[in-house]
């Protein structure tokens, strides 16, 4: 079975009337003979792509979910194929290939194995396009089976969920570290900057873009934006700096196309995160992209930016519209990229997982071997984590109040002040429901979150004081 990714390009050659109705970039799979159907009608393949054209208006947007889809399901059938069994057998045939296929994925030859993550999604997607296909009468009922399954929330409310009898249990959420403590933050932040973790310059440091790396990672940090969110964004769309600082956070509005869902939103990002990448972006950056001789393919060439957009080959366009596609290929008015990250020739650079590992693996061997391997969207969990805390504790509550006193942002001063700490934290990671954002946290963290700050809103009771209020002897 063949993957690959349809482009219209050159359609008018094809042999066909118009130009076909399937999405750039989709996934689409071809059995090895190059063919769609036979004598007996469509094949398999085709209901397969069938599926993969409806997953942008069934709620999966993100071209890498596309792929991950296929991968998946494709590798399915060509297991099935193997064994002579159709993708869309009998609900019974289908259950002995799952059955099957679950001892070659988790106890099979060591090339073939998956974590019990992987077989988790693996199951999900599966059993996603099996439910699709029982919809549209492609078979008669789904293989899988499902047994109720009750959660509880933090706040003491019950879900019930569906759990499929395929999936494996996996270890609590909170058993496994996905957010970094300060000491680890601060550990990163010096290592990116080329710093021992006292904060003096690391002899045995050889690496480049020092100002870049700290100041974006630390914003990314201060923000909690997905790595597309902050890798494609723009230097016009970064918030101007304040005159003054502030503790109150400056309002990061974010552009749907580059947003999970293209939902877009907005989040926020502290007033020193916000000063080190106006500094890099002042100095460091401005020196790489000065007369760049960086030139992609299609550029799209800026003229007379402001905040909101720009002209972009002669026709004006928004920002919050451009796709991540177009974004790569932006070229500033002086020459570079646009984003607000960029190489040392002014090309964009977008490559945040790999400055991650090595620099996780530097501090691992060099400053303190119980470092975690550290990826992009571990700093959204800190983010998280920390953003909660402070909520919590009423750090940008207080703020919020010595703000509006000075006459500052009467509007955010409100809402920090009057929101439920986990509303705006919901807000802020663009989850679509409070429900998501407690179970993207972890569990026993956010009890010990919330429990400290009880009890340190709770005053002490002196001896002095239980006798006063008692009328008695203290027990």
């Amino acid at each position: 079975m063949i993957l690959f990714y349809f482009s219209s390009l050159g359609w008018a050659d094809w042999d066909v009337s118009s130009s076909p109705p399937i999405r750039e970039g989709m996934p689409v799979l071809i059995d090895d003979d190059l063919q769609l159907d036979d004598e007996h009608g469509p094949r398999p393949v085709a209901v397969i792509n069938q599926w993969l054209r409806d997953l942008p208006i069934n709620g999966a947007h993100s071209p890498r979910t596309w792929e991950a889809y296929a991968l998946a399901v494709k590798s399915w059938a060509e297991f099935l194929a193997s064994h002579k069994v159709s993708l869309l057998a009998s609900r019974k045939d289908l259950r002995d290939g799952i059955s099957l296929y679950a001892q070659h994925r988790l106890s099979g030859d060591l090339g073939d194995r998956l974590s019990s993550s992987s077989w988790n999604m693996a199951v999900k997607i599966i059993a996603g396009f099996y439910r699709w296909a029982a919809a549209e009468k492609y078979i008669d009922a789904e293989p899988f089976s499902y047994a109720s399954q009750t959660l509880w929330r933090p706040d003491g409310s019950k879900v019930e969920i569906q759990r499929n009898l395929a999936t494996l249990r996996t270890a609590n959420a909170h058993t496994g570290r996905k957010y970094l403590e300060q000491p680890f933050v601060d550990l990163l932040m010096n290592a990116l900057a080329g710093n021992s973790p006292d904060g003096s310059s690391d002899p045995r440091f050889r690496g480049n873009e020092t100002g870049r790396n700290e100041a974006l990672i630390g914003f990314a940090l201060s923000s909690g934006l997905r790595a597309q969110e902050f890798a494609y964004l723009t230097i016009y769309e970064v918030p101007p700096l304040p005159g003054r600082s502030s503790s109150i956070p400056v309002t990061l509005p974010l552009a749907p196309p580059t947003t999970k869902g293209r939902k877009g939103r907005s989040s926020w990002v502290d007033f020193d995160a916000l000063s080190a990448v106006h500094t890099y972006m002042d100095m460091e950056r401005a020196t790489a992209v000065q007369s760049s001789s960086w030139d992609p393919e299609n550029a799209l060439r800026i003229e007379e930016p402001t905040h909101d957009g720009a002209k972009l080959n002669g026709g004006y366009r928004r920002w919050r519209h451009l796709t991540v596609q177009e974004r790569r290929r932006l070229v500033c008015p002086g020459g570079g990229s646009a984003l607000i990250g960029v190489q040392r020739d002014g090309s964009p650079f977008t490559d945040w997982a790999t400055v991650l590992r090595r620099t996780s693996a530097r501090i691992r061997e060099f400053h303190e071997p119980r470092f975690p391997h550290v990826h992009p969207h571990m700093l959204r969990h800190t983010f998280a984590m920390l953003t909660l805390e402070r909520l919590v504790r009423g750090y940008y509550q207080q703020a919020a109040r010595l703000l509006a006193d000075t006459g500052g942002d009467d509007a955010m001063s409100l809402y920090l002040t009057k929101a439920d700490p986990l509303l705006v934290l919901r807000d802020l990671l663009g989850h679509s429901s409070v429900e998501t954002t407690q179970a993207y946290l972890h569990l026993l963290d956010t009890q010990r979150i919330f429990q400290e700050a009880s009890d340190s809103a709770r005053p002490s009771t002196t001896t002095a004081d239980a006798i006063s209020c008692d009328g008695g002897d203290v027990l």
